[in-house]
């Protein structure tokens, strides 16, 4: 009688040899950090201590995690938990970073050009507003329309109030 292998047990043989595999390639998820936290207490972690954490109190890193240099000109003992909270690693994603800077730069130049357009309605409302003020101080007879649509003949009060708010126009948008 010849012995003939059930399916059940090379499914199970392959998930084995699958979990051996994946363990031994993600290696690097196990990397932990112990560390001595300032009430005394040894915590554990996979990303890097807080930087006030002092370089003594660091118990176990992973393999490849280097040590913290202390500051340029200062001794070991001078590099104090506020100082190296201040100098400690930065964790940006440089993805993230690029994202946040064009976006950034995106919203200048929306801005840049908004601000070029309303330069742009300026200019030419100050351009108007000149010609307007040259034909009424020219006291060329003028007309305008009221609100029932009827054509009026600007007076001597009219054209004073015309020419005053024309010059506002002027203060305003010819700068």
């Amino acid at each position: 009688m010849q012995f003939i292998p059930s399916r059940t047990s090379s499914r199970l043989g392959a998930c084995a040899l699958l979990a051996v595999l994946s363990i031994g390639l993600h290696s690097t998820a196990f990397a932990q950090w112990k560390w001595r936290d300032g009430k005394g207490h040894v915590q554990y972690s996979d990303i890097p201590p807080p930087g006030s954490i002092a370089e003594q109190d660091i118990l176990q890193r992973p393999a490849g995690a280097a040590r913290r240099a202390p500051m340029q000109g200062t001794t070991p003992a001078e590099a104090t938990p506020a100082a190296a909270a201040a100098s400690g690693p930065k964790l940006v994603d440089p993805d993230l970073e690029a994202k946040r800077r064009k976006t950034e730069q995106d919203d200048a130049a929306k801005r840049k050009a908004e601000e070029e357009k309303l330069a742009a309605v300026r200019a030419e409302n100050c351009t108007r507003a000149k010609g307007q003020l040259k034909t009424l101080e020219d006291g060329i007879r003028m007309a305008r329309t009221n609100a029932n649509g009827e054509r009026e003949i600007l007076d001597d009060k009219g054209r004073a109030d015309e020419t005053k708010r024309t010059r506002d126009i002027i203060a305003s948008d010819c700068k």
